[in-house]
Formats: C-alpha cells, structure tokens, sequence
C-alpha cells in the first residue's frame, strides 16, 4: 500500500519513482520561484502552496503525468491556448511525464493563481469590513 502519511514535502517527492522525481523538483521549483512568498505545505497528501490565507497551487506525481490543482474556470479561461496540448477536467491540469516540463507555463499559472488568492481575500477582508461598519451603525 503506498504511504499517505507524509509529514513534509521532501518525504513526498522521495516517494516517487524515480524516473519522474527530478521532474517533480522542477515542478516544485518553479512553484516556489514563481511565488516565493508562499508556504510550502503537505495537504491532501500532496505538496500545496499557500499565500493570504488560501491554497495557491497543488502538484501530485502520477503513473503517467503529474497533474496541478485547482484549475480554476477563470485559469483555464486565461490560459486556453497554452492549455490546449493538455488534458484539463475538473480543476485539474494533467502533463504528461514523458514531455519536457513547461517551466514558463508553469511559471504564469503560479502567479495568476496567488493573484486570484490575493483578490480573493482582498474581497473577503473588504465583506468583513463592510459587515463590522453596518453592524456598528445600525
């Protein structure tokens, strides 16, 4: 049974085959250059990035491609065209293991991503704000 307990993301990627665990580096390091800010984490037992308070970017290692989370509507919408070689279906971006990493593609989704994440709490603080000031006026 494969392990699903891992502490850190180092336990996970030494967890791979590894023909494809330098692939995954890559992966994870163009992550973490693209958005440095973010916390490197294990969620749902797979390696996650997390800034403003929300998860940025998910990567898991598969038999035969590794796959990013969460492609939202509006990341996939963006990025249509450099999509298009790629099997995209519920949130989920899949690139397979025997083509070269997409490094700069990689790149823009991380950044577009902690974009969404940052306006998404943007938002949020601005509701909480609004609800704090109608509650103190009424």
């Amino acid at each position: 049974m494969a392990k699903t307990d891992f502490k850190s993301v180092d336990e996970y990627m030494a967890s791979q085959p590894e023909a494809a665990q330098a692939l995954l580096q890559l992966v994870r390091s163009t992550i973490r250059n693209a958005v440095p800010g973010a916390e490197e984490v294990i969620s749902y037992q797979i390696p996650g990035y997390k800034m403003h308070g929300g998860p940025v970017l998910y990567f898991a290692g598969w038999k035969q491609h590794y796959s990013l989370y969460p492609a939202t509507d509006r990341l996939v919408a963006a990025f249509t065209d450099d999509l298009a070689p790629y099997k995209v279906n519920k949130g989920t971006i899949r690139f397979p293991l025997s083509k070269p990493v997409p490094v700069k593609l990689i790149e823009r989704i991380a950044k577009f991503r902690a974009k969404e994440v940052a306006e998404r709490e943007k938002t949020k603080a601005a509701t909480r704000t609004e609800q704090v000031r109608d509650k103190h006026i009424r």
